[in-house]
């Protein structure tokens, strides 16, 4: 009976040793990308898919890579512990380049311009010139971003929200004066035939650019980078930034 046993064990074992290395095999082949929604970088289209300038970015990324694409939706101020625990295996989603991404991660070359622009009321942002003029005004940001480290550098008045769609909605409820936002998500999301047509902005507080974070470690920074500039080259990667209305980094 206990020979019986332990051949029954041994077949387990050798079973489990095949099925775990055919699950690690699966992972190896998916590239998990960690995001938020935010349109026009990634956002559900009417029948609830993902889709975006990062969204086919990142698609078209992992065909030539080999490997399956999965997108994972994330709190952008925990985008660094979800990176390093694994969870993740990169940011991909209109992050900006800074000292801090840089810091806890290996950054790919830029490839889209941005600005951090002040969005308001349509009907006093022509009140507001400046900064400066700015200075007594509630703000929503979103939580470790890049409109953060501005509210904190010009020592606005600020509320943090996960999501900068959250701090547009803010501004729109009347719960903050004004919110600081990505250009690309300003320029898709308010005025004329949006649901944020009583908002516009007029004042850009910064110029940056947008870059993919992979784990310090990462082989795939290179492999992006390379991929990157054939599709720079080819002409496709244009292609992608003239539908969804975004300017390619040079």
């Amino acid at each position: 009976m206990k020979k019986v046993l332990s051949i029954i064990l041994a077949i387990c074992t050798v079973i489990s040793i095949f099925a775990l290395a055919s699950c690690e095999k699966k992972e190896d082949n998916v590239l998990t990308i960690g995001m938020t929604e935010y349109a026009p970088m990634n956002y559900k289209d009417a029948e609830g898919n993902w889709t975006g300038f990062d969204t086919e970015f990142a698609i078209a990324v992992g065909e030539k890579l080999g490997m399956e694409v999965e997108f994972s939706v994330i709190e952008w101020n925990t985008k660094w512990t979800a990176l390093s625990s694994g969870k993740i295996d990169c940011v991909w989603n209109g992050m900006t380049i800074t000292d801090e991404a840089r810091k806890n991660a290996s950054v790919t070359d830029p490839y889209i311009r941005n600005a951090q622009v002040v969005i308001m009321k349509a009907d006093v942002v022509e009140n507001y010139a400046d900064a400066e003029a700015m200075k007594d005004l509630k703000f929503a940001v979103e939580g470790s971003s890049a409109g953060l480290g501005i509210a904190k550098d010009k020592g606005f008045t600020y509320t943090e929200y996960t999501a900068m769609s959250d701090a547009l909605l803010a501004v729109k409820a009347g719960k903050a004066d004004a919110c600081i936002i990505d250009i690309t998500m300003a320029n898709t999301m308010t005025g004329e035939g949006t649901d944020y047509d009583n908002l516009a902005y007029k004042v850009a507080l910064t110029e940056e650019e947008y870059g993919i974070a992979f784990p310090k470690d990462s082989e795939l920074t290179a492999k992006v980078n390379k991929i990157m500039k054939e599709m720079k080259e080819d002409g496709s990667l244009q292609k992608l930034a003239d539908k969804y209305g975004v300017t390619l980094a040079d």
